[in-house]
Protein backbone atom coordinates (compact mmCIF):
# COMPACT_ATOMS: atom_id res chain seq x y z
CA UNK A 1 0.00 0.00 0.00
CA UNK A 2 1.50 3.34 -1.04
CA UNK A 3 1.41 6.67 0.70
CA UNK A 4 -1.82 8.56 0.18
CA UNK A 5 -2.09 11.67 -1.96
CA UNK A 6 -2.75 15.28 -1.07
CA UNK A 7 -6.50 15.29 -0.88
CA UNK A 8 -8.60 18.15 0.40
CA UNK A 9 -8.22 18.67 4.11
CA UNK A 10 -4.65 17.31 4.16
CA UNK A 11 -2.79 20.53 3.40
CA UNK A 12 0.80 20.59 4.66
CA UNK A 13 3.00 23.66 4.78
CA UNK A 14 5.63 23.36 2.05
CA UNK A 15 6.42 27.05 1.57
CA UNK A 16 10.18 26.59 1.61
CA UNK A 17 12.02 23.36 0.74
CA UNK A 18 15.79 23.69 0.95
CA UNK A 19 18.37 21.59 -0.88
CA UNK A 20 21.24 20.53 1.40
CA UNK A 21 24.39 18.80 0.07
CA UNK A 22 24.53 15.25 1.30
CA UNK A 23 28.32 15.16 1.31
CA UNK A 24 28.63 18.08 3.74
CA UNK A 25 28.33 16.96 7.37
CA UNK A 26 28.22 20.52 8.69
CA UNK A 27 25.43 21.45 6.29
CA UNK A 28 23.39 18.44 7.37
CA UNK A 29 23.82 19.45 11.01
CA UNK A 30 22.97 23.10 10.30
CA UNK A 31 19.76 22.07 8.55
CA UNK A 32 18.30 21.02 11.89
CA UNK A 33 18.19 24.66 13.02
CA UNK A 34 16.85 26.27 9.83
CA UNK A 35 13.19 27.42 9.59
CA UNK A 36 12.50 25.72 6.27
CA UNK A 37 9.30 23.70 6.04
CA UNK A 38 11.13 20.92 4.23
CA UNK A 39 14.62 19.66 3.42
CA UNK A 40 15.99 17.81 0.41
CA UNK A 41 19.16 16.00 1.45
CA UNK A 42 20.85 15.78 -1.92
CA UNK A 43 22.79 12.85 -3.34
CA UNK A 44 22.64 14.10 -6.92
CA UNK A 45 23.91 17.45 -8.25
CA UNK A 46 25.51 18.60 -4.99
CA UNK A 47 27.73 15.51 -4.65
CA UNK A 48 30.81 14.66 -6.72
CA UNK A 49 30.92 11.14 -8.23
CA UNK A 50 33.71 9.95 -5.95
CA UNK A 51 31.80 11.14 -2.86
CA UNK A 52 28.41 9.64 -3.62
CA UNK A 53 28.71 6.41 -1.64
CA UNK A 54 29.91 8.21 1.49
CA UNK A 55 27.17 10.83 1.07
CA UNK A 56 24.55 8.09 0.78
CA UNK A 57 25.63 6.61 4.11
CA UNK A 58 25.79 10.04 5.75
CA UNK A 59 22.33 11.07 4.57
CA UNK A 60 20.73 7.77 5.57
CA UNK A 61 22.24 8.13 9.04
CA UNK A 62 21.03 11.73 9.31
CA UNK A 63 17.47 10.72 8.44
CA UNK A 64 17.51 7.80 10.84
CA UNK A 65 18.86 10.07 13.59
CA UNK A 66 15.65 12.08 13.68
CA UNK A 67 17.34 15.43 14.35
CA UNK A 68 15.13 17.49 12.03
CA UNK A 69 12.04 17.73 14.20
CA UNK A 70 8.78 18.44 12.42
CA UNK A 71 10.36 19.41 9.13
CA UNK A 72 9.52 17.29 6.11
CA UNK A 73 12.76 15.47 5.35
CA UNK A 74 13.41 13.98 1.94
CA UNK A 75 16.33 12.37 0.11
CA UNK A 76 17.09 13.20 -3.51
CA UNK A 77 18.57 10.17 -5.21
CA UNK A 78 20.57 10.06 -8.40
CA UNK A 79 18.44 9.75 -11.50
CA UNK A 80 17.23 6.74 -13.45
CA UNK A 81 19.95 5.36 -15.70
CA UNK A 82 22.82 6.34 -13.41
CA UNK A 83 24.95 3.72 -11.74
CA UNK A 84 23.91 4.99 -8.29
CA UNK A 85 20.15 4.88 -8.84
CA UNK A 86 19.37 1.40 -7.52
CA UNK A 87 21.64 1.64 -4.46
CA UNK A 88 20.35 5.12 -3.64
CA UNK A 89 16.73 3.94 -3.73
CA UNK A 90 17.55 0.91 -1.60
CA UNK A 91 19.30 3.00 1.04
CA UNK A 92 16.63 5.71 0.99
CA UNK A 93 13.85 3.16 1.31
CA UNK A 94 15.55 1.56 4.29
CA UNK A 95 16.16 4.96 5.94
CA UNK A 96 12.45 5.81 5.67
CA UNK A 97 12.42 9.59 5.05
CA UNK A 98 9.17 11.46 4.50
CA UNK A 99 9.82 11.22 0.77
CA UNK A 100 12.31 10.22 -1.89
CA UNK A 101 12.91 12.91 -4.52
CA UNK A 102 13.56 11.42 -7.96
CA UNK A 103 15.12 13.62 -10.67
CA UNK A 104 14.47 13.37 -14.40
CA UNK A 105 11.09 11.66 -14.14
CA UNK A 106 9.58 11.57 -17.63
CA UNK A 107 7.02 8.77 -17.51
CA UNK A 108 4.50 6.95 -15.38
CA UNK A 109 6.60 3.80 -15.73
CA UNK A 110 9.54 5.50 -13.98
CA UNK A 111 7.26 6.35 -11.06
CA UNK A 112 6.05 2.76 -10.87
CA UNK A 113 9.63 1.46 -11.03
CA UNK A 114 10.61 3.71 -8.14
CA UNK A 115 7.59 2.51 -6.19
CA UNK A 116 8.54 -1.15 -6.78
CA UNK A 117 12.13 -0.56 -5.71
CA UNK A 118 11.10 1.31 -2.55
CA UNK A 119 8.68 -1.43 -1.57
CA UNK A 120 11.35 -4.07 -2.21
CA UNK A 121 13.68 -2.12 0.09
CA UNK A 122 11.05 -2.17 2.85
CA UNK A 123 10.21 1.53 2.70
CA UNK A 124 7.39 2.41 5.11
CA UNK A 125 4.04 3.44 3.66
CA UNK A 126 4.61 7.01 4.86
CA UNK A 127 7.63 7.42 2.56
CA UNK A 128 6.24 9.23 -0.46
CA UNK A 129 7.65 9.83 -3.93
CA UNK A 130 8.38 13.36 -5.12
CA UNK A 131 8.88 13.43 -8.88
CA UNK A 132 11.07 16.10 -10.43
CA UNK A 133 9.74 17.19 -13.82
CA UNK A 134 12.43 19.05 -15.72
CA UNK A 135 12.38 18.19 -19.42
CA UNK A 136 10.09 18.88 -22.39
CA UNK A 137 8.90 15.26 -22.33
CA UNK A 138 8.10 15.58 -18.62
CA UNK A 139 6.00 18.67 -19.27
CA UNK A 140 4.06 16.96 -22.04
CA UNK A 141 3.58 13.77 -20.00
CA UNK A 142 3.08 15.46 -16.61
CA UNK A 143 -0.51 14.25 -16.41
CA UNK A 144 0.54 10.60 -16.64
CA UNK A 145 3.38 11.14 -14.16
CA UNK A 146 1.16 12.86 -11.59
CA UNK A 147 -1.45 10.12 -11.74
CA UNK A 148 0.93 7.15 -11.80
CA UNK A 149 0.85 6.23 -8.10
CA UNK A 150 -0.80 7.10 -4.81
CA UNK A 151 2.67 7.08 -3.26
CA UNK A 152 3.56 10.05 -5.46
CA UNK A 153 2.41 13.14 -3.56
CA UNK A 154 4.47 16.05 -4.94
CA UNK A 155 5.76 17.28 -8.29
CA UNK A 156 8.95 19.36 -8.14
CA UNK A 157 9.80 21.74 -10.97
CA UNK A 158 13.36 21.46 -12.28
CA UNK A 159 13.45 24.83 -13.95
CA UNK A 160 17.21 24.99 -14.53
CA UNK A 161 17.22 21.77 -16.52
CA UNK A 162 14.02 22.74 -18.32
CA UNK A 163 15.57 26.04 -19.43
CA UNK A 164 18.68 24.17 -20.63
CA UNK A 165 16.60 21.67 -22.61
CA UNK A 166 14.56 24.46 -24.19
CA UNK A 167 17.68 26.54 -24.98
CA UNK A 168 15.85 29.27 -23.08
CA UNK A 169 17.24 32.33 -21.34
CA UNK A 170 16.88 32.94 -17.60
CA UNK A 171 14.92 36.20 -17.62
CA UNK A 172 12.77 38.06 -15.09
CA UNK A 173 9.19 36.86 -15.33
CA UNK A 174 10.30 33.48 -16.78
CA UNK A 175 8.31 33.91 -19.99
CA UNK A 176 10.12 31.02 -21.77
CA UNK A 177 9.09 28.61 -18.98
CA UNK A 178 5.47 29.63 -18.42
CA UNK A 179 3.98 26.97 -20.69
CA UNK A 180 5.88 24.21 -18.89
CA UNK A 181 5.03 25.60 -15.46
CA UNK A 182 1.36 25.74 -16.40
CA UNK A 183 1.27 22.20 -17.80
CA UNK A 184 2.83 20.78 -14.64
CA UNK A 185 0.46 22.77 -12.43
CA UNK A 186 -2.56 21.54 -14.35
CA UNK A 187 -1.37 17.95 -14.02
CA UNK A 188 -0.71 18.26 -10.29
CA UNK A 189 -4.06 19.83 -9.54
CA UNK A 190 -6.01 17.34 -11.62
CA UNK A 191 -4.34 14.49 -9.70
CA UNK A 192 -4.76 16.18 -6.32
CA UNK A 193 -1.01 16.45 -5.75
CA UNK A 194 1.14 19.25 -4.38
CA UNK A 195 3.65 21.05 -6.60
CA UNK A 196 6.79 23.04 -5.79
CA UNK A 197 8.31 25.78 -7.92
CA UNK A 198 11.92 25.57 -9.07
CA UNK A 199 14.99 27.30 -7.65
CA UNK A 200 16.17 30.88 -8.09
CA UNK A 201 19.87 30.91 -8.89
CA UNK A 202 21.15 34.35 -7.83
CA UNK A 203 21.26 34.31 -4.03
CA UNK A 204 22.34 37.97 -3.97
CA UNK A 205 19.32 39.19 -5.94
CA UNK A 206 16.77 39.38 -3.13
CA UNK A 207 14.36 41.56 -5.08
CA UNK A 208 14.37 39.17 -8.02
CA UNK A 209 13.89 36.21 -5.72
CA UNK A 210 10.96 37.81 -3.92
CA UNK A 211 9.33 38.70 -7.24
CA UNK A 212 9.62 35.09 -8.39
CA UNK A 213 8.13 33.86 -5.11
CA UNK A 214 5.15 36.17 -5.62
CA UNK A 215 4.77 34.93 -9.19
CA UNK A 216 4.87 31.31 -8.02
CA UNK A 217 2.24 31.95 -5.36
CA UNK A 218 0.02 33.72 -7.89
CA UNK A 219 0.36 30.79 -10.28
CA UNK A 220 -0.76 28.41 -7.55
CA UNK A 221 2.44 26.66 -6.45
CA UNK A 222 2.44 25.34 -2.89
CA UNK A 223 5.98 26.55 -2.25
CA UNK A 224 9.44 26.85 -3.73
CA UNK A 225 12.66 24.87 -3.70
CA UNK A 226 15.66 26.83 -2.42
CA UNK A 227 19.43 26.71 -2.72
CA UNK A 228 20.49 28.93 0.20
CA UNK A 229 19.28 29.51 3.78
CA UNK A 230 19.01 33.28 3.13
CA UNK A 231 16.06 32.52 0.84
CA UNK A 232 13.96 30.80 3.52
CA UNK A 233 12.43 33.78 5.34
CA UNK A 234 11.21 35.72 2.28
CA UNK A 235 9.93 32.49 0.76
CA UNK A 236 7.99 31.58 3.91
CA UNK A 237 6.46 35.04 3.94
CA UNK A 238 5.47 34.95 0.27
CA UNK A 239 3.78 31.56 0.39
CA UNK A 240 1.94 32.01 3.70
CA UNK A 241 -1.54 33.57 3.80
CA UNK A 242 -1.29 37.20 4.89
CA UNK A 243 -3.28 38.37 7.93
CA UNK A 244 -5.71 40.26 5.68
CA UNK A 245 -6.20 37.14 3.56
CA UNK A 246 -6.99 35.05 6.64
CA UNK A 247 -9.37 37.69 7.98
CA UNK A 248 -11.24 37.85 4.69
CA UNK A 249 -11.48 34.05 4.56
CA UNK A 250 -13.10 34.00 7.99
CA UNK A 251 -15.45 36.77 6.95
CA UNK A 252 -16.55 34.85 3.85
CA UNK A 253 -17.18 31.65 5.79
CA UNK A 254 -19.06 33.44 8.57
CA UNK A 255 -21.28 35.29 6.08
CA UNK A 256 -22.02 32.15 4.09
CA UNK A 257 -22.91 30.14 7.18
CA UNK A 258 -25.10 32.94 8.53
CA UNK A 259 -26.97 33.12 5.23
CA UNK A 260 -27.56 29.39 5.34
CA UNK A 261 -29.03 29.57 8.82
CA UNK A 262 -31.33 32.38 7.70
CA UNK A 263 -32.42 30.60 4.54
CA UNK A 264 -30.87 33.20 2.23
CA UNK A 265 -29.57 31.98 -1.11
CA UNK A 266 -27.56 35.08 -2.01
CA UNK A 267 -24.51 36.19 -0.03
CA UNK A 268 -22.34 39.27 -0.56
CA UNK A 269 -19.15 40.24 1.25
CA UNK A 270 -17.79 43.74 0.73
CA UNK A 271 -20.08 44.13 -2.26
CA UNK A 272 -18.95 40.92 -4.00
CA UNK A 273 -21.15 37.88 -4.64
CA UNK A 274 -20.03 34.79 -2.72
CA UNK A 275 -20.54 31.27 -4.06
CA UNK A 276 -19.55 27.80 -2.89
CA UNK A 277 -16.24 27.98 -4.76
CA UNK A 278 -15.28 31.11 -2.79
CA UNK A 279 -16.13 29.35 0.47
CA UNK A 280 -14.05 26.31 -0.48
CA UNK A 281 -11.08 28.55 -1.25
CA UNK A 282 -11.58 30.42 2.03
CA UNK A 283 -11.50 27.15 3.94
CA UNK A 284 -8.33 26.14 2.11
CA UNK A 285 -6.72 29.45 3.17
CA UNK A 286 -7.59 28.80 6.81
CA UNK A 287 -6.31 25.23 6.58
CA UNK A 288 -3.02 26.46 5.12
CA UNK A 289 -2.74 29.17 7.78
CA UNK A 290 -3.18 26.50 10.46
CA UNK A 291 -0.56 24.29 8.80
CA UNK A 292 1.87 27.22 8.67
CA UNK A 293 1.27 27.95 12.36
CA UNK A 294 1.80 24.28 13.16
CA UNK A 295 5.05 24.22 11.20
CA UNK A 296 6.35 27.15 13.24
CA UNK A 297 5.85 25.50 16.60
Amino acid sequence: MGATGEGQGSVRARRSVLYMPGANERALQKAASLPADGLILDLEDAVAPDAKEAARERVAAAVAGGAYGRREVTIRVNGPGTRWFADDLRAAGQAGPDAVVVPKVESAETVREVERRLEAAGAPDRTAIWAMVETPRAMLDARAVAGASERLTVLVMGTNDLAKELHAAHVPGRAPLLTGLSLALLAAREAGKAILDGVFNDVKDLAGFEAECVQGRQFGFDGKTLIHPSQIEPCNRAFAPAEAEVARARKIIDAFEAAGREGRGVVTVDGRMIENLHVEEARRVLTLAAAVADAGE
